[in-house]
Protein backbone atom coordinates (compact mmCIF):
# COMPACT_ATOMS: atom_id res chain seq x y z
CA UNK A 1 0.00 0.00 0.00
CA UNK A 2 1.16 3.41 -1.01
CA UNK A 3 0.89 6.53 1.89
CA UNK A 4 0.91 3.84 4.52
CA UNK A 5 2.51 6.02 6.75
CA UNK A 6 2.23 10.01 6.27
CA UNK A 7 3.65 12.98 7.89
CA UNK A 8 2.34 16.33 6.85
CA UNK A 9 3.42 19.61 7.68
CA UNK A 10 4.77 18.57 11.28
CA UNK A 11 6.11 21.36 13.00
CA UNK A 12 7.87 21.02 16.20
CA UNK A 13 9.58 24.03 18.43
CA UNK A 14 11.21 23.59 22.01
CA UNK A 15 11.69 26.74 23.54
CA UNK A 16 12.48 29.37 20.60
CA UNK A 17 14.69 26.40 18.69
CA UNK A 18 12.94 25.00 15.69
CA UNK A 19 13.04 21.45 15.53
CA UNK A 20 11.30 20.13 13.10
CA UNK A 21 9.72 22.93 10.13
CA UNK A 22 7.06 21.66 7.77
CA UNK A 23 8.26 17.92 7.80
CA UNK A 24 6.51 15.72 5.07
CA UNK A 25 7.13 11.91 4.84
CA UNK A 26 5.49 9.68 3.65
CA UNK A 27 6.41 5.17 3.84
CA UNK A 28 4.71 2.64 1.90
CA UNK A 29 3.50 -0.89 3.61
CA UNK A 30 6.46 -2.78 4.26
CA UNK A 31 9.34 -0.54 3.38
CA UNK A 32 12.03 0.24 5.60
CA UNK A 33 13.66 3.82 6.10
CA UNK A 34 16.51 4.39 7.39
CA UNK A 35 16.68 8.53 9.34
CA UNK A 36 20.39 9.88 9.79
CA UNK A 37 21.37 13.30 11.32
CA UNK A 38 23.14 14.65 13.71
CA UNK A 39 22.82 14.54 17.70
CA UNK A 40 20.15 17.12 18.82
CA UNK A 41 18.54 17.41 15.05
CA UNK A 42 15.26 15.76 16.06
CA UNK A 43 15.21 12.56 15.09
CA UNK A 44 14.00 10.90 18.29
CA UNK A 45 11.20 13.36 18.34
CA UNK A 46 9.79 12.80 15.22
CA UNK A 47 9.76 8.84 16.26
CA UNK A 48 8.18 10.18 19.45
CA UNK A 49 5.54 12.15 17.32
CA UNK A 50 5.28 9.27 15.36
CA UNK A 51 3.77 6.88 17.96
CA UNK A 52 2.01 9.70 20.12
CA UNK A 53 4.62 10.34 23.31
CA UNK A 54 5.49 13.84 22.10
CA UNK A 55 2.87 16.62 20.26
CA UNK A 56 4.29 18.86 17.73
CA UNK A 57 2.76 22.40 17.27
CA UNK A 58 1.16 21.02 14.27
CA UNK A 59 0.57 18.51 12.03
CA UNK A 60 -0.78 15.60 10.79
CA UNK A 61 0.24 11.87 11.50
CA UNK A 62 -2.11 8.77 9.34
CA UNK A 63 -1.42 5.09 9.35
CA UNK A 64 -3.09 2.69 7.59
CA UNK A 65 -6.07 5.61 5.92
CA UNK A 66 -6.76 6.18 9.72
CA UNK A 67 -5.95 9.77 11.25
CA UNK A 68 -3.64 9.59 14.05
CA UNK A 69 -2.96 12.89 14.79
CA UNK A 70 -4.38 16.22 13.23
CA UNK A 71 -5.30 19.61 15.09
CA UNK A 72 -8.02 17.89 16.48
CA UNK A 73 -7.75 14.30 17.02
CA UNK A 74 -4.95 12.78 18.91
CA UNK A 75 -5.07 8.85 19.16
CA UNK A 76 -2.97 7.69 22.48
CA UNK A 77 -0.07 5.87 22.02
CA UNK A 78 -1.25 2.34 23.39
CA UNK A 79 -3.72 2.08 20.69
CA UNK A 80 -1.61 2.94 17.33
CA UNK A 81 -0.67 -0.35 16.99
CA UNK A 82 3.49 0.95 16.94
CA UNK A 83 6.74 -0.49 18.54
CA UNK A 84 9.42 1.44 19.54
CA UNK A 85 12.84 -0.41 20.19
CA UNK A 86 15.23 2.27 22.12
CA UNK A 87 18.68 2.63 23.32
CA UNK A 88 18.13 1.73 26.89
CA UNK A 89 16.50 -1.80 26.38
CA UNK A 90 13.91 -1.64 29.06
CA UNK A 91 12.32 -4.87 29.96
CA UNK A 92 10.71 -6.14 33.00
CA UNK A 93 13.14 -6.99 35.39
CA UNK A 94 10.63 -9.19 37.14
CA UNK A 95 9.93 -11.25 34.32
CA UNK A 96 12.42 -13.94 32.59
CA UNK A 97 13.66 -13.49 28.44
CA UNK A 98 10.74 -15.88 27.51
CA UNK A 99 8.07 -13.87 29.66
CA UNK A 100 9.16 -10.81 28.66
CA UNK A 101 8.93 -11.54 25.10
CA UNK A 102 5.38 -13.14 25.72
CA UNK A 103 4.06 -10.24 27.19
CA UNK A 104 2.14 -8.40 24.52
CA UNK A 105 0.65 -11.90 22.98
CA UNK A 106 -0.38 -13.53 26.37
CA UNK A 107 -3.67 -13.83 25.03
CA UNK A 108 -2.56 -15.90 22.28
CA UNK A 109 -2.89 -19.53 22.60
CA UNK A 110 0.27 -20.39 20.46
CA UNK A 111 2.10 -17.72 22.37
CA UNK A 112 4.86 -20.71 22.92
CA UNK A 113 4.88 -21.08 19.78
CA UNK A 114 5.58 -17.80 18.28
CA UNK A 115 8.39 -16.74 21.39
CA UNK A 116 10.38 -20.00 20.60
CA UNK A 117 10.65 -19.28 17.15
CA UNK A 118 11.36 -15.25 16.99
CA UNK A 119 14.04 -16.49 20.45
CA UNK A 120 15.87 -19.29 17.85
CA UNK A 121 15.88 -16.36 15.02
CA UNK A 122 17.78 -13.95 17.67
CA UNK A 123 20.04 -16.61 19.11
CA UNK A 124 19.20 -16.40 22.41
CA UNK A 125 16.61 -19.76 22.97
CA UNK A 126 19.43 -20.53 25.85
CA UNK A 127 18.13 -17.16 27.65
CA UNK A 128 14.78 -18.06 27.96
CA UNK A 129 14.67 -18.67 31.73
CA UNK A 130 17.46 -15.83 32.54
CA UNK A 131 16.43 -12.51 34.16
CA UNK A 132 17.53 -8.91 32.53
CA UNK A 133 19.90 -8.29 35.35
CA UNK A 134 21.94 -11.96 34.65
CA UNK A 135 21.99 -10.76 30.53
CA UNK A 136 24.85 -7.96 28.91
CA UNK A 137 23.79 -5.42 27.13
CA UNK A 138 24.21 -7.48 23.45
CA UNK A 139 21.53 -10.13 25.00
CA UNK A 140 19.22 -7.77 26.49
CA UNK A 141 18.68 -5.69 23.32
CA UNK A 142 17.70 -8.57 21.49
CA UNK A 143 15.28 -9.56 23.79
CA UNK A 144 13.69 -6.19 23.01
CA UNK A 145 13.80 -6.63 19.32
CA UNK A 146 12.40 -10.10 19.91
CA UNK A 147 9.48 -8.59 22.05
CA UNK A 148 8.73 -5.83 19.77
CA UNK A 149 8.39 -7.91 16.76
CA UNK A 150 6.27 -10.81 18.26
CA UNK A 151 3.75 -7.91 18.81
CA UNK A 152 3.61 -7.48 14.54
CA UNK A 153 3.30 -3.91 14.70
CA UNK A 154 1.23 -1.80 11.81
CA UNK A 155 5.16 -0.14 12.18
CA UNK A 156 8.19 -0.82 13.95
CA UNK A 157 10.95 2.02 14.85
CA UNK A 158 14.02 1.73 15.98
CA UNK A 159 16.46 4.43 17.83
CA UNK A 160 19.85 3.50 17.48
CA UNK A 161 18.57 -0.66 18.07
CA UNK A 162 22.01 -2.23 17.47
CA UNK A 163 24.47 -0.26 20.12
CA UNK A 164 25.65 -2.64 22.61
CA UNK A 165 26.15 -5.59 20.08
CA UNK A 166 29.16 -6.37 18.58
CA UNK A 167 30.21 -6.81 15.09
CA UNK A 168 29.74 -9.96 14.75
CA UNK A 169 26.60 -10.65 15.90
CA UNK A 170 25.25 -7.22 14.31
CA UNK A 171 26.33 -9.25 10.64
CA UNK A 172 24.41 -12.22 11.56
CA UNK A 173 21.19 -10.20 12.78
CA UNK A 174 21.19 -7.89 9.92
CA UNK A 175 19.22 -10.36 7.74
CA UNK A 176 17.40 -12.25 10.34
CA UNK A 177 15.83 -8.60 11.31
CA UNK A 178 15.21 -7.67 7.54
CA UNK A 179 13.63 -11.33 6.55
CA UNK A 180 11.42 -11.25 9.69
CA UNK A 181 9.89 -7.71 8.46
CA UNK A 182 9.16 -8.36 5.18
CA UNK A 183 7.58 -12.08 6.52
CA UNK A 184 5.61 -10.16 8.00
CA UNK A 185 5.28 -6.89 6.17
CA UNK A 186 5.98 -4.62 9.16
CA UNK A 187 6.56 -1.17 8.17
CA UNK A 188 10.18 0.31 9.90
CA UNK A 189 11.76 3.38 10.52
CA UNK A 190 15.53 3.33 11.97
CA UNK A 191 17.48 6.18 13.35
CA UNK A 192 20.42 5.33 13.57
CA UNK A 193 24.65 6.84 12.70
CA UNK A 194 26.01 3.65 11.47
CA UNK A 195 26.20 3.44 7.82
CA UNK A 196 26.73 -0.01 7.92
CA UNK A 197 23.00 -0.42 9.26
CA UNK A 198 22.05 1.85 6.35
CA UNK A 199 23.01 -0.43 3.67
CA UNK A 200 22.28 -3.54 5.32
CA UNK A 201 18.20 -3.06 6.10
CA UNK A 202 16.83 -0.03 5.16
CA UNK A 203 15.21 0.40 1.29
CA UNK A 204 15.38 4.46 1.90
CA UNK A 205 17.20 6.72 3.87
CA UNK A 206 16.91 10.40 4.50
CA UNK A 207 18.74 12.58 6.31
CA UNK A 208 17.08 14.95 8.85
CA UNK A 209 18.46 18.60 8.75
CA UNK A 210 17.45 21.96 9.48
CA UNK A 211 14.10 20.43 10.34
CA UNK A 212 13.29 18.42 6.99
CA UNK A 213 13.71 15.53 5.60
CA UNK A 214 16.59 14.98 2.13
CA UNK A 215 16.13 12.30 0.44
CA UNK A 216 20.06 10.96 0.33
Amino acid sequence: MKDFLKLKNINLTFGKEKILDGLNLSINKGQFIAITGVSGSGKTSLLRIICGLEKPNDGEVHLDNNILLNDKISIPTEKRNIGLVIQEKVLFPHLNVKKNIEFGISTKNNKQDISKDIMEKLNILDLAKKYPHELSGGESQRVALGRSIVMKPKVLMFDEPFTGLDKELKIKIYPIIKSILLKNEITAIMVTHDLNEVKALADQCYNLKNGKLIEI
